[in-house]
């Protein structure tokens, strides 16, 4: 038997309630042991004839309520089964809650809402910018419809150069959503297509419920062209809505979004003109401006007024060099005859001229003293002038004499 600590089985308890068949679930019950914390929290229970659980919706989620709950309550909560590991109790995480009687269709519209937020597909970043002048709009809806209209007279009033692509799709009914995506696709694959709007005129909740379709919802996020919803009315909100890249409260709204203004292009293009012109002039007088100040100033009038000094300045620094030069050579020559003094009164050859002379042996070393050599030895003796060859015929200290 494997012994488990505390911990451990709890987070067995949690991963067994991770499944995805206890995630995303709706439960109906009476409210009991209601609670509002001052964190913002709610704290409840729910029950029914044999059970209870405990429930709590997190500030996060409740700020979104449209009613305030209370103990005797039947409702409806949307949410999670999971674990509270402090206390080992198991609870439910509610994300939605509704008064019982709101409708399938409702919730199921807040859990897809909430499956498809989690996946990212509502995220901003991830939606695509509308092309600033389109070549062809496509239109997804029905071609009956009143949305179609709509969508055609204003942009055509808006700019008549755009074209129009309708693709046709049912709006209503179950095979509408399959319609729907086949009709994104299609409009998807023209070359010339920028942008697709798709939606449909207004209607009951059930009427556009087609538009909360997941599939249809995932062909919109995954369009690799920017879309459009135009669903209903401006009080009318849909999956769709949420995963397009941009929502328009009305089809007509959405046409006016889709296609810029034809004479508001021009008046700006006129406003640019202008500008431009404007600031080519104000160029063009600046420029001439400061023409004239060359053009009146001494430096083109009296040029040779501004050479005169400069000659000035040249001939005094050239005066200046050639002074510095002349300098500089008598310099180098009195340096030159002190160094060549020097070298006279140190030469050999001025000491042999004051009637010196120097001794060699045969190997050629100088002799300094009589007892570097033996008597019959020669020597050699450098004069001023020659050399005498000598044979040694005595050798005395000086002193002795």
């Amino acid at each position: 038997m494997n012994i488990l600590q505390v911990r451990e089985l709890t987070a067995r308890i949690r991963a067994a309630l991770d499944s995805p068949e206890l995630q995303n679930v709706a439960v109906v019950g009476e409210i009991s042991n209601f609670k509002h914390h001052s964190s913002g929290h709610m704290y409840f229970s729910l029950k029914d004839e044999t059970s209870r659980i405990r429930a709590v919706m997190f500030r996060s989620r409740n700020h979104r309520l449209t009613f305030i709950p209370q103990d005797g309550d039947m409702v409806v909560a949307v949410g999670s089964v999971g674990v509270y590991e402090a206390s080992g109790d198991y609870q439910l995480y509610v994300d939605w809650l509704f008064p019982q009687g709101i409708g399938a269709l409702s919730i199921a519209f807040e859990q897809l809402k909430s499956k498809l937020e989690k996946e990212g597909l509502f995220d901003s970043n991830r939606k695509k910018p509308l092309p600033f002048l389109p070549r062809t709009v496509a239109v997804v809806t029905s071609p009956t419809g009143a949305a179609v209209r709509d969508i055609i007279t204003v942009a055509r009033r808006r700019h008549p150069g755009v074209n129009i692509l309708v693709v046709p799709a049912l709006v209503q009914g179950a095979d509408a959503p399959a319609s729907l995506v086949r009709g994104l696709e299609l409009a998807a694959a023209q070359p010339d297509v920028d942008v697709i709007i798709i939606g449909r005129g207004g209607g009951s909740f059930e009427d556009l419920a087609v538009f909360n379709d997941e599939a249809l919802a995932r062909a919109i996020f995954h369009c690799p062209k920017p879309v459009i919803s135009a669903v209903g009315h401006e009080i009318d909100v849909t999956i769709a809505d949420f995963v397009a890249d941009l929502r328009a409260p009305t089809p007509s709204a959405a046409a006016e979004l889709a296609v810029p203004s034809y004479l508001e292009l021009v008046e700006h293009l006129q406003y640019l003109k202008g500008s431009l012109q404007r600031q080519i002039m104000d160029r063009v007088k600046h420029g001439r401006r400061y023409l004239e100040q060359l053009t009146s100033g001494a430096a083109l009038l009296r040029p040779t007024d501004r050479l005169r000094p400069l000659r000035m300045r040249v001939d005094e620094l050239w005066t200046r060099l050639v002074s510095s030069a002349k300098q500089r050579v008598e310099d180098g020559r009195r340096g030159r005859d002190v160094l060549v003094a020097k070298l006279d009164a140190l030469s050999p050859l001025t000491t042999l001229a004051r009637g010196y002379a120097i001794c060699q042996d045969r190997s050629g070393n100088v002799v300094t003293s009589y007892e570097q050599v033996s008597l019959g030895a020669e020597v050699s003796v450098r004069l001023r002038r020659g050399v005498l060859t000598c044979s040694v015929l005595k050798g005395e200290d000086e002193w002795e004499s």
